[in-house]
This record gives structure tokens, C-alpha cells and sequence, in this order.
């Protein structure tokens, strides 16, 4: 993908808009706790939101220049699918293209995990902003 200064960037608007959205989360946070830097920022990704790591990585470098997050440690870890069968209540691992229960064969599931994009926690030095 080129950003509007011709450059190659390397991630999606998908994975800009989530690391636009996290340093919002972020800056916020800073501010109520008085931190003037933060140094560790851990998130976990549900797989069925489909984003790229290495992209939400490069995506979060540009996106804190110049903000308390600078320079932050993206730590990542993915949860996979999780679901809860409607018909028989069974609870199961299900995969991005196959919610099919393994215990009655309905394709009629929630999803209990594995959907959402979390902040975690976060590490950062005290000090005043």
C-alpha cells in the first residue's frame, strides 16, 4: 500500500484505523495516570477480526510519532475462535470459515471469543506530560 507521500507502508487502512484507535485508547490512559511515556502496550487480536500482526506493528510505529507511545513494544497475541453451539450448547473452537458443532452438526453458533481486538495492559514511566 502507498501512503499519500508515494511511499510503500506496508499495512492496510484496516490495521491503521485499529492503531489509530489503540493510540487513542493510549494517550487517554497516559494522561489519567501521569504517564510521560509509555513503554509496553499488550493487546490480544481475535483471529476472526482478521488482522495482519507484522501490518498492526508498522501500522502502530506510524500512527505513535510524536505521542507518548512512541517507540512502545507491541505486544501481540491472538485468541483463536471460540463457540457456543445454539442448539446444543456445546462449547468449541471453531475456525474463521467453519462454525459447524462438532457434538449436533448445527452451524448455529455465538462466538465467545476469539471477535474482539483488547487493550490489555500497558507500562510506561510516571512523570508529568
Amino acid at each position: 500500500m502507498r501512503s499519500k507521500f508515494g511511499k510503500e507502508t506496508g499495512f492496510t487502512m484496516h490495521e491503521a484505523s485499529i492503531a489509530v484507535s489503540l493510540l487513542d485508547q493510549l494517550v487517554d490512559l497516559a494522561s489519567e495516570n501521569n504517564l510521560r511515556q509509555i513503554t509496553r502496550v499488550r493487546v490480544d487480536l481475535g483471529i476472526s477480526r482478521l488482522v495482519v500482526p507484522e501490518a498492526l506493528e508498522l501500522a502502530f510505529a506510524a500512527a505513535s510519532q510524536n505521542t507518548v507511545a512512541e517507540n512502545a513494544l507491541l505486544e501481540m497475541r491472538e485468541v483463536g475462535i471460540d463457540a457456543r453451539c445454539r442448539s446444543c450448547g456445546f462449547e468449541y473452537p471453531a475456525a474463521v470459515d467453519d462454525y459447524t458443532c462438532p457434538s449436533c452438526g448445527q452451524a448455529k453458533a455465538d462466538i465467545i471469543a476469539g471477535n474482539d481486538i483488547l487493550l490489555v495492559s500497558l507500562e510506561g514511566e510516571r512523570g508529568w506530560i
